[in-house]
């Protein structure tokens, strides 16, 4: 009998719903809206109903699932497997997401930051392949790190090591993790559409065009990265400067973990699979000039070698890793 692993990565904006045979191939996959303001209760049933649906689809039995991983922003706790209200789903008050999975589906089950989740995923399959020393920098919705140090993962006295997002940068500015001016306000999903804003009241001032305006109806506050990166393949000059200026901010944030960490890799999913060197660029220019000359020059900074997959891997490898060592070793291997 063939066992299969299941994965549920839950996003601010999606989650999805994998299964797998042997990761990172998958063999089935479905996702839904999460909706934080519907509260957790809806995207629970969804999520047992889409793991019944997935199996169905492939034929699959129960007896085959090994365990279910589940990867989500944090805080929470994996050890008692409790989602504890992150910022992207301020709804999710300490939701007991394994002990739910385990009920219906009868399977251990496991939770993991879903930075950390990323870093695992990226370092055995990915971009970051043979570094003993990566950080895995989500940025999708909301910004968090994951740490792979010497080899292990690292995830500090109360599992909140890696929330790189909560930094200040600025004195104040754009909103992330419930404070002004942070990295993740300035360089996120979230933040991202902040900073549009800004540039583009600015542009309204100044009497000057962008199809983002057009894009969201002469309202700025309608604006999502997504439109952004619309408007920067069709050559728009406002959304370029946005981007560059959220690479800037995202190059400043990494100079901090260079000199603090001192990786060989940092491995950036979500916008940077999207905006690839129109963002890292920049922030690499800033790393360059803002970090130890040493350190700097060992680290390479990358886009995820997953691409838009990660969540995905990184949800199975969450499954894999837990039913192999049944959370004993740190070791990504």
């Amino acid at each position: 009998m063939q066992r299969v692993f299941a994965g549920v990565d839950i996003g601010g904006t999606k989650t999805a719903v994998v299964l797998s045979f042997e990761p990172p191939r998958t063999v089935a996959r479905l996702s839904f809206p999460t909706r934080p303001e519907q509260g957790p209760n809806m995207a629970v049933g969804k999520i047992i109903a889409s793991l019944r649906e997935a199996l169905a689809s492939q034929s699959i039995t129960m007896a085959q699932v090994a365990a279910i991983g589940v990867s989500c922003g944090g805080p929470l706790d994996p050890a008692r497997g409790i989602i504890q209200c992150p910022p992207n789903l301020s709804t999710w008050k300490n939701v007991p997401i394994c002990a739910l999975l385990e009920e219906e589906f009868r399977v251990p089950c496991f939770l993991e930051n879903d930075a950390n989740a990323g870093a695992l995923a990226e370092a055995r399959f990915g971009a970051g392949r043979g570094s003993e020393n990566l950080i895995f920098l989500t940025m999708g919705t909301g910004l968090g790190a994951g740490l792979i140090l010497n080899g292990q993962l690292y995830r500090g006295a109360s599992n909140a090591a890696g929330e790189i997002g909560h930094v200040r940068l600025t004195e104040d500015g754009p909103v992330g993790f419930g404070k002004a001016g942070t990295v993740e306000g300035w360089a996120s999903g979230g933040g991202m559409a902040q900073v549009a804003q800004m540039f583009l009241n600015a542009a309204v001032i100044r009497g000057e065009s962008s199809l983002l305006l057009d894009t969201s109806g002469q309202s700025p506050a309608n604006v999502t990265a997504l439109d952004v990166a619309e408007a920067l393949r069709a050559g728009d000059s406002v959304a370029q400067a946005i981007v560059r200026a959220t690479g800037e901010r995202l190059g400043e944030a990494m100079a901090i973990l260079v000199d603090l960490l001192n990786p060989e890799c940092i491995v950036i999913g979500g916008l940077a699979t999207r905006f690839g060197e129109v963002l890292l660029g920049p922030a690499r220019d800033v790393v360059s000039r803002e970090a130890l000359r040493s350190s700097a020059a060992k680290c390479r900074i990358v886009s995820a070698g997953l691409g838009e997959q990660i969540g995905d891997v990184a949800s199975l490898c969450v499954a894999v890793r837990a039913f192999t060592y049944r959370h004993k070793p740190s070791l990504v291997e």
